[in-house]
Order: C-alpha cells, then structure tokens, then sequence
C-alpha cells in the first residue's frame, strides 16, 4: 500500500510540474503573440501610409502621351 501511495505522489507531483511548466509556456505564447499583433499592425500602418503617399506621388506624374 505504501508503494502505491509513493508512487501515486510521484506520479501527482509530476503532473503538478507539467502543469506548471504549460502555464508558463502558454503565458509566454500569449506575450508572443500579443507582440506579434502589435507588430502586425505597425507594419500594416506603415504599408498604408507607403500606399497613399505612392498614390499621392502617381497622382502628380503627367499622364503619357500618344
């Protein structure tokens, strides 16, 4: 009986250890990906202002000529 206790606190305290090992890994992928978002979305803004200003510059170009 005793051996089976031990090996079922074992077997607690690993899963106890895992489970505090993929709290850490998903609290680090949500930084992550909060990160990335934020990246995302500068980028995306810059893109756009790249866009308008290109649109802005073909805008002023003298249209070609037969």
């Amino acid at each position: 009986m005793d051996t089976e206790l031990k090996a079922l606190e074992e077997k607690l305290a690993q899963l106890i250890e895992w489970a505090q090992h993929l709290r850490i890994e998903n609290r680090d992928l949500r930084q992550q990906l909060a990160q990335a978002t934020n990246d995302n979305k500068r980028l995306s803004e810059k893109v756009e202002a790249a866009k308008t200003r290109l649109e802005g510059l073909l805008a002023h170009l003298p249209e070609e000529q037969s």
